[in-house]
């Protein structure tokens, strides 16, 4: 990308050789201003379209690092939910011992 090489200023400062036979020096006069204009423009779009970069940069870095916890909290999630089945098989032994004579008296009627 090439850098910018005018600035407003610049364009306002530049001064022309004279010939006999020339532009009408208020129109390019004229012209120029209106160039000026849309050079400050484009600028002052350039620098908020910047900015505008600068946070969404920082709003995509903010929401990386909720993602990172996010993440983090489902493998814990998915650690826990191991524990919890690990307590249900568990209750279903304990529960085998503690009424299994009662299943099996209850099966043979």
């Amino acid at each position: 990308m090439t850098g910018i090489i005018f600035t407003a200023k610049d364009i306002f400062e530049q001064e022309f050789g004279r010939e006999v036979r020339g532009y009408s020096k208020v129109e390019v006069d004229e012209f120029l201003d209106d160039v000026i204009k849309d050079y400050e423009t484009y600028a002052a779009l350039v620098k908020s379209l910047r900015q505008e970069i600068s946070e969404l940069k920082d709003e995509l870095s903010r929401k990386s690092q909720v993602s990172s916890v996010q993440a983090e909290t489902l493998e814990v999630t998915g650690t826990s939910s191991m524990t919890n089945f690990d307590i249900l098989k568990r209750l279903n032994r304990l529960e085998k011992e503690v009424f299994g004579k009662q299943i099996l008296d209850n099966s043979d009627l």
